[in-house]
């Protein structure tokens, strides 16, 4: 991969290789989950601490046969077990389901049509069409490397009959390596029936080895997460130029323009409307939404029947009563807009809570920080905040208060009268910053 970082803790749609495939394994609901680790294994072992996995040392790294004859004593023989790999993202639950359930009696392998099988196992049948082995690409010879049924990786086997056949595998082959491919030898020796099931898609089991493959994974991920969102009625304008880095829930008639990037957890309520190039993280958005292109929105909740952007940005905090509207460069931070407010353009809310039907006019900031302490603006119900504002927190304006274009705003304001302030420039010798309260 060229980075520092291990490949199972690459990231493919905003989650390590490795976490999507444990998901999946969790989904499953098994007795254990064993993972086997290597190189860079002490940062894998803490990015998923407190996880209920058991982590099996692998040194050397002698091949997946050796990898699996380290993790045999974490395994009962009353139990079947089903090996999957940390680099092998896209397996989905159900095939995973379909292999265990195939290996009742003996093992199952997971086998797919490859056009190319260039770098892979080879399984070769016997004259009636029985698993009789599976051979490595570069052990394979010309005849065999034209077979284009190949080995995925996948295996499961009851633990009783694995225990013996990974005892007996040699090293006697190219790479120096014990292959877990050769149990399947071991087995047809022993008599016993080895299992093929064939995976409906190559995509689905692609293992990672470069940024390339990556790219080309990040991508199928995608195309399915779109077409999952098709099924479920969401309009996507073009599914090929979505994102989806988390999960994201959506309502019915729920439409997404081209280029948005979904993290963390999402929800989209009925009717939300998307527009292209936004950018979404863990923000909740309400029924009749609108969303307007190149929004960032993040930690943020979205009432009912709101209007935002276009080039808005909704920062952790930020709270949007039914019917509000936030216009273009405006950026709001852990700030509450109440019901049917606005703040239209090219302004900046910090640390504020806003009541219902208050208009904030163009070029309004919040001066809730000085220099070390962050403070908190109050605006009551039906105020109006002319155009160049600047509220210096803390500092209260009552409801029904109008404040005066222009005005620097250092103290209460009283309901219902107007407040502006008009004065030279003045400049203060011998001033100094605040510091942070300890």
């Amino acid at each position: 991969m060229r980075s520092k970082l291990p490949k199972v803790l690459q990231s493919l749609a905003g989650r390590p290789l490795l976490e999507h495939v444990i998901a999946t394994a969790e989904s499953l609901e098994p007795k254990k989950i064993c993972v086997v680790y290597g190189h860079g294994g002490e940062t894998v072992l803490e990015h998923f601490e407190g996880r209920a996995i058991e982590w099996v040392l692998q040194e050397p790294q002698l091949g997946t046969g050796h990898a699996v004859q380290q993790a045999v004593p974490h395994l009962s023989d009353d139990e079947v077990v089903v090996i999957i790999y940390g680099d092998v993202p896209l397996v989905e639950s159900d095939t995973i389901k379909k292999l265990a359930q195939a290996a009742t009696d003996g093992p199952a392998i997971l086998t797919v049509i490859e056009e190319d099988p260039s770098g892979y196992g080879r399984i070769v049948r016997d004259p009636v069409g029985a698993v009789s082995a599976i051979v490595e690409h570069k052990d394979a010879d010309d005849e065999q490397l034209r077979i284009k049924e190949v080995n995925t990786g996948l295996l499961a086997c009851p633990v009783k009959q694995l225990k013996p056949w990974l005892d007996a595998l040699k090293s006697d082959n190219v790479q120096g390596e014990y292959y877990l491919t050769d149990v399947v030898a071991s087995a047809v020796a022993d008599g016993i029936s080895v299992t093929a099931v064939v995976g409906d898609s190559a995509t689905e089991v692609m293992g990672i080895n470069d940024k390339a493959q990556l790219a080309v994974a990040e991508r199928a991920f995608q195309l399915r997460a779109a077409n999952a969102l098709l099924t479920a009625g969401v309009t996507l304008v073009d599914p090929a130029r979505i994102d989806i880095r988390g999960t994201l829930i959506c309502g019915s008639d729920v439409s997404i323009d081209v280029n948005s990037i979904f993290s963390g957890n999402i929800t989209l309520g009925d009717n939300v409307t998307i527009g292209p190039n936004c950018v979404i993280t863990n923000t909740t958005i309400a029924a009749g939404t609108t969303i307007n292109a190149n929004c960032v929105l993040e930690d943020a909740v979205v009432g009912e029947r709101c209007d935002v952007g276009p080039f808005a940005r909704l920062r952790p905090g930020a709270e949007m009563k039914q019917q509000a509207r936030v216009g273009n460069f405006v950026e709001i931070k852990k700030t509450t807009l109440g019901v049917g407010s606005k703040a239209n353009h090219l302004t900046y809310l910090g640390d504020a809570l806003i009541g219902d039907n208050v208009n904030v006019g163009c070029g309004t900031i919040t001066c809730n920080y000085d220099g070390a302490n962050k403070y908190q603006t109050i605006i009551g119900d039906n105020a109006f905040i002319g155009s160049g504002v600047e509220l210096v927190a803390p500092v209260n304006i009552g409801e029904g208060a109008t404040i005066g274009a222009g005005s620097t705003i250092g103290k209460d304001a009283p309901a219902g009268a107007l407040t502006l302030q008009r004065s030279k420039q003045t400049t203060i010798k011998g001033w100094k910053r605040p510091t942070k309260n300890k």
